[in-house]
């Protein structure tokens, strides 16, 4: 499981997410957002769910894949990133609807053959 420090409060530990440009689709975002944040490319191996949250008065809506790290590429931010176990980061993650998705990426892991 990756994770990696937010970038407006560096003490916190988030999923990578980020904005769908025009023209693109979630999965094509998560897998942008994934490389730019962390350096890590990847590849999506199923959806896990969605998070709403407010952000500067706005409801965003965030959709979050289950994916396997199939190499690595520039990255565009200096995040500190760290790959733990999914007990770890539900311990670690700051967010607390962020560990509903942890468990949803960890079922859906164990339920794949790699």
């Amino acid at each position: 499981m990756l994770i990696a420090r937010a970038r407006k409060n560096p003490r916190e530990w988030i999923l990578p997410k980020g904005h769908i440009e025009t023209g693109e689709s979630a999965p094509d975002t998560a897998v942008r957002e994934l490389q730019e944040e962390t350096g890590v490319i990847g590849e999506i191996i199923a959806p896990v769910g969605v998070c709403v949250f407010s952000s500067n008065g706005r409801e965003v809506e965030i959709e979050y894949f289950l994916m396997k790290s199939v190499g690595t590429g520039p990255s565009l931010e200096s995040r500190q990133i760290q790959w733990v176990s999914f007990a770890d980061a539900k311990q670690m993650i700051t967010f607390p609807d962020a560990r509903r998705l942890l468990n949803a990426a960890e079922q859906a892991s164990g339920e794949r053959r790699w």
